[in-house]
This record gives structure tokens, sequence and C-alpha cells, in this order.
């Protein structure tokens, strides 16, 4: 893999570990915890809080620049991330010397390349100290000519899989994405994320599937036009689609005197085909001929696309949506069985439960992290985020507020953002005599 594979002929470093001097302090652009942010010294070398008065009097201009330089790099970083985790199905390895000078020392893909796994010439090694190390704590040396590529999980054993999480923790590590705790989909799994037909928001979708890297062109108004989802894959020939069906007759209000098409649809089965292989001449290839990487890989796209843009994790699609008829699709998808997503998030709650303040109140059984409130005992599903009051399996719609401290300790990788909201019903039902919000009381 070259540079150009990652963003372009050349990543911004955006000024970062570049001090500058405004009057008598410093002001010094790094990245903390995965994030972009401003640090101030004074004239001593002295940490400052924040930029003191006569910076803001006297060097506005240069504050307000530097102020922006952060979203800058949180976009970067963020932009940077999604190319990456898209790279796992292509398999692509840069060599050693130019993966430690354009990645790992590179001022802004380097705070990355430290937060991943990679294997050097097949060995599996992780950032620590100074450099690439393996499990044990050696030193990975290594020729200019090494290929260096991402660790995936796929076929590696169940012992290996949990000692590199366990070394991420020791080292204070979360993952800019689930590359450790990374799903692997297999054939089996095609059959039960398609199982029954997943409704999912239209332009929620279409947002996601671009930022996944897959084609996706909305249906016109007319009816019974549903062109597929396409990504394609040149490294293997193959051409992953995601196919799709009317759900109803809603339609989405694009203005005055037209109409954008569907506002929902009905995604229904996934599919590979050659990638020269025009539209649908070519019979679709069985899945167990497909390579295991891409079929894992795309059947985590399709996994995310039902979990986020999906109306089965909105709380607020209880009654069914329009005249009710997403009901019984609703009720059925916040309770079943968990995807490899959802068995994913299970491992990391039974990790994470434990050191909450109201640890003794819960527990994670199957499906559901259980809470045992003072006034109920609930049932929040790990898959959907649904929460069921016991007796009786009541459906509560509760929307917590996720705040800052709600998680015990760093999560081990960014991007579940149904993790948090979790954590926070879990918080907040525990110590249900305590809830002020008269809406949430009166659903009690």
């Amino acid at each position: 893999m070259r540079l150009e594979d990652v963003e372009g002929p050349a990543v911004p470093g955006y000024g970062l570990g570049v001090a500058q001097r405004l009057g008598d302090v410093t002001a010094e652009l790094v990245i903390r915890d995965g994030r972009a942010a401003l640090e101030w010294r004074n004239a001593a070398g002295r940490a400052l809080r924040c930029a003191p008065g006569g910076v803001r009097r006297d060097h506005a201009a240069e504050l307000t620049r530097l102020r922006a330089a952060v979203g800058h790099i949180d976009r970067a970083l963020a932009a940077q991330a999604a190319r990456l985790d898209r790279r796992f199905s292509e398999r692509s390895a840069w060599p050693y010397a130019v993966w430690r000078r354009d990645v790992a020392d590179h001022p802004l893909l380097g705070a990355l390349a430290r937060r991943l796994l990679w294997t050097v010439d097949g060995v599996a090694c992780g950032w620590a100290a100074d450099g690439l190390r393996t499990l044990d704590g050696r030193p990975v040396r290594a020729g200019g000519e090494a290929a260096v590529a991402l660790w995936h999980p796929l076929g590696r054993e169940r012992a290996e899989i949990t000692a590199w999480r366990q070394w991420l923790e020791r080292h204070g590590v979360t993952q800019p994405f689930a590359q450790a705790h990374r799903e692997v989909y297999g054939p089996a799994d095609a059959e039960r994320l398609l199982a029954a037909r997943h409704v999912l928001r239209r332009q929620r979708f279409a947002a996601l599937a671009t930022a996944r890297g897959w084609r996706y062109s909305p249906p016109p108004a007319a009816e019974g036009a549903f062109p597929p989802a396409t990504r394609e894959l040149p490294r293997w020939g193959l051409r992953a689609e995601l196919r799709f069906s009317g759900v109803g007759g809603d339609a989405e209000d694009g203005g005055p005197g037209r109409c954008d098409g569907p506002a929902h649809i009905g995604a229904d089965w996934v599919c590979f085909r050659p990638l020269d292989a025009p539209g649908e001449r070519a019979d679709p290839l069985p899945l167990a001929d497909v390579p295991p990487l891409v079929l894992s890989e795309v059947l985590r796209d399709v996994d995310l696309f039902v979990g986020a843009a999906g109306i089965g994790n909105d709380p607020t699609w209880q009654d069914g949506g329009p005249d009710g008829r997403f009901r019984a699709y609703w009720t059925s998808y916040v309770s079943a069985g968990l995807t490899p997503c959802g068995e994913t998030r299970r491992e990391v709650l039974s990790h994470l439960v434990p050191r909450l303040a109201v640890a003794g109140r819960c527990a994670v059984e199957d499906r559901f992290l259980r809470v045992r409130g003072d006034r109920h005992t609930y049932g929040i599903h790990i898959g959907s985020g649904d929460v069921l009051v016991s007796p009786g399996d009541r459906h509560l719609c509760v929307v917590p507020r996720t705040r800052p401290g709600t998680v015990p300790g760093p999560l081990p990788f960014e991007g579940d953002s149904m993790l948090p909201v979790i954590l926070a019903k879990a918080l907040l039902l525990a110590r249900d005599t305590e809830i002020t919000d008269p809406t949430i009381v009166r659903r009690l």
C-alpha cells in the first residue's frame, strides 16, 4: 500500500509538534488520546491551562487560526481512520521503510498507526515505547523491504486475539476503530443478518454507505425501482451488492412540488458477482466461494448499516411508525439474537460492567444487560439498546444523556455509539428512584 492509498499524495502535518511563540508563551498543536489539542507553556516551560490574556489581546488572529487547526486535525484524523478501516479487505502492504517514513513517523498518521496492530513479514506486533514490539515485548527488526500490513483477527487463534486485547489494555490504548475486537463473519452470518428484511432510513443509509466506500444511487420516485448498493473489490475481482425492496408507500418530501423517493427501504440480501459482469447478467457466487476476508468485511458493513441506519435501534419507533406498519418488525428486532457486532459489544460490557459504580445491580446475561432498580428490574438489549421492564417485558422508551465519565476507564476502541448509550441507561435505571425527569417517571 502506498501513502496515496490512505489519502492523496501528501497528508498535511498541520504544524503538529511544532512549538509556535506568541509573545512570551509558546503554543503547540498535539494529539492526545486520539484528539487534537492546543497546549500552552510559559517562558519557563511550565504548562498553562489556556491561552493567557496577553495572547488573546495581542495575537487574536494567530489564536483563531490555531483553534481552527484543532478542528481541521480532528476531521483529518477521522477521515484517515475511516480510510484505514476500509483497507482490511484489500490485504495490501507497505515496504517497511516507506511505512516507517510516511505513516508511523508522520505527525498525523503516526497518531493512528501507534494505536493499531500490524504484521511485519507475518509477525504480529504493536507499537510500544519507541517502536514495534511483539506480544512478549521483543523489538521487531525489519529490513526496508519487509512487508507491513494491518493485523486482522480472521484465522487467528482465540488465545492470540485475547492476548492482544489484554496487551492494548495494559498499554492504555483505545484503538481508532475495532481491530483487536473486530467481528469476523462467515456464510451462516449472511443468513442470520438478513433472515428478515431490515427497514433502513434511506438518507441515513446513503451517508453511511458512502463513508464505507459503497456506491448507492437513491431510487427514483417511481414505484418498483430499487437499485442495489455496490462495493467494488478490485483486489479480488469482485463486486458486492446489497439488494433492496420497498417497505411501503411512504415518500420523502424533497421540496415543494417534488418527491425524492421513499424515506425507508428494505435490505433483503447481499451477494457477490465478478467485477466485470455488467448488471445482473452473471449469477451470484456461492458465499462459500467468496474469499473469507472479503465476505467478513462486507457482512460487517451490512451489520453496521442495519445497526446505525435501521429503525430497530430507535426507541421512538416503538409505535411502528406511520400507521403502525413497522411495529411487528420493530418488536422482533429489539429483542432478537445478537449478531457478531452485538456479541463483541457483550464481551466489552462483560469487561466494563464490573467497574461501574452500580456493578452490584448489573449482570450481563445472554442478549441483555440486566439492571436491578428499586422500582423494577430492567433488561437492556445489547444489540438494539431497547429496555424491557420486568415483570411483563414492557418496552420502556428512555433516552438518557451520555456525558463524559459515563464509561469507566478507556474503551477498547472508538466508533460504537451504542455502547455508551447502554452504559448510561444502566447507570440511570439502577437508581430509578432518583430519576426526576417527569417524562421518564411517567413511563416507569
